[in-house]
């Protein structure tokens, strides 16, 4: 059994302020994984992330990055972990060449123009390299962020809302390179508001809300399991209620009484359709035309956090 990137154990945090933001959270992140974290705001993502990083000792617990505590082992697991926070930063009169290579020296790395220049490349900013951040848009200087990110060579990467106010450029340039970083063995784990960019990106999920881990699973398990199905009619005449001899089934009428839906279990072996539309021809319902949907992941997401 090979040792996770992250063991996070019973881990709670109170603030003096009496906020509980973190609730006996256990969660184990594997090694080369693209691990995502939903939740509303407020849920304690930032709070969980920041103590794995040490910027905030927990109250009760204790986390372990690539078997080296957290608190105890401050400079080792800090040296392992690149983190990209939400917040814009401060340093504004410097250029990017020289706030970047900050970053990788406060790590006790030695200078490496060569893996720099990689690191700017990628993130499109080598032209940019001698401009003053002040200078820079808003994405690009969300691409300094990552780049100081990573230019100490973490193994395990930190997103928190990564692609929050960027444009559609940027966001798409982020996602390739989070591939091509797990694809080098990074760790990566990301906070989100964006629910398509989980569904998209992530290995596994997991769902926070006020200060509790709600659930972890596989992606595809998670849509599986708590996946609907509806199946929509388009009706040949508007039916003013739902008759009673079809009780049985999970029905609505829509859009005035023109479109009939039925919601079902994506698991069940038995789904009831063919019996709801024998049914339908008994009782001389006709209908024009059908179609089906799963629910997406926004729509786990939203029940998951309304439970």
């Amino acid at each position: 059994m090979t040792q996770p990137a992250v063991s996070i154990s019973q881990l709670g945090k109170t603030y003096a302020s009496g906020l509980h933001a973190l609730k006996d959270v256990s969660l184990e992140i594997r090694k080369g994984e693209i691990f995502a974290l939903l939740g509303p705001n407020g849920a304690g993502k930032t709070t969980l992330i920041s103590i794995v990083c040490g910027i905030v000792r927990p109250s009760a617990g204790r986390v372990l990055v690539d078997g080296h505590d957290v608190v105890r082992d401050y400079r080792i697991t800090r040296s392992k972990i690149g983190l990209v926070p939400q917040e814009l930063f401060t340093d504004t009169f410097e250029t990017v060449a020289a706030t970047v290579t900050f970053s990788r020296g406060v790590f006790g790395r030695p200078p490496d123009a060569a893996h720099m220049e990689k690191v700017l490349r990628q993130l499109s900013l080598w032209e940019k390299r001698n401009d003053r951040i002040r200078t820079l848009s808003g994405g690009m200087k969300r691409r300094v962020l990552i780049a100081k990110a990573l230019v100490h060579e973490p193994e395990i990467l930190f997103l928190d809302e990564p692609t929050a106010g960027v444009d559609v450029e940027l966001r798409r340039d982020m996602w390739a390179i989070v591939r091509e970083l797990r694809a080098g063995g990074v760790t990566i784990i990301l906070t989100t508001h964006y629910i398509d960019e989980a569904e998209e990106m992530a290995d596994r999920i997991g769902v926070m809300s006020k200060g509790e881990l709600i659930v972890v699973e596989e992606k595809a398990t998670l849509m599986r399991k708590l996946g609907k199905k509806q199946l929509k009619l388009h009706l040949l005449e508007p039916m003013p209620s739902i008759p009673a001899a079809l009780a049985q089934w999970k029905l609505q009428l829509l859009n005035g009484g023109d479109e009939l839906q039925y919601t079902f279990d994506a698991k069940e072996e038995s789904t009831g359709i063919p019996a709801l539309l024998r049914r339908l021809g008994e009782l001389g319902i006709g209908y024009k035309d059908l179609q089906t949907r799963q629910s997406s992941l926004e729509d786990i997401f939203v029940d998951l956090v309304n439970q």
